[in-house]
């Protein structure tokens, strides 16, 4: 039994990864609403129990109209969505689906964007003395 217990967590990713890529097909190739567009899946979590799946996406264009629009669309779309997961992935129990937009690209950006100002300051410094 110990043994079986140290081995879910390694599954748990892989069933989250398969999770993943399955989304990935099914969104792109499959849905037809069109406020659901130039989505990438970024992350997959799922729960212990696989009764739960966080879904981090991303868009194209960061627009918060555009984003909003894209969640109201896969949230409509899930049912749709899980049935066609379902078909794919033979698993006891197959997760309801929370779609999340991920922020961490714009945030990476942002900061990204910060480290080159203040390097070019820097380097204005270095230059001023």
């Amino acid at each position: 039994m110990a043994k079986h217990s140290k081995s879910i967590p390694g599954r748990g990713l892989r069933v989250a990864d398969q999770i993943q890529r399955d989304l990935a097909e099914i969104i792109s190739f499959e849905l037809k609403d069109p406020r659901v567009s130039m989505v990438t899946i970024s992350e997959v979590q799922v729960t212990p129990d696989y009764a739960h799946a966080k879904v981090y996406f991303t868009t194209l264009a960061d627009d918060p109209k555009v984003v909003q629009a894209t969640i109201e669309g896969l949230g409509k779309a899930s049912g749709f969505i899980r049935a066609q997961l379902g078909k794919r992935l033979h698993i006891h129990t197959l997760p309801q689906l929370n779609f999340v937009h991920d922020t961490s690209t714009l945030r990476g950006m942002a900061l990204s964007n910060l480290i080159d100002q203040a390097n070019a300051t820097r380097a204005r410094d270095s230059e001023d003395t």
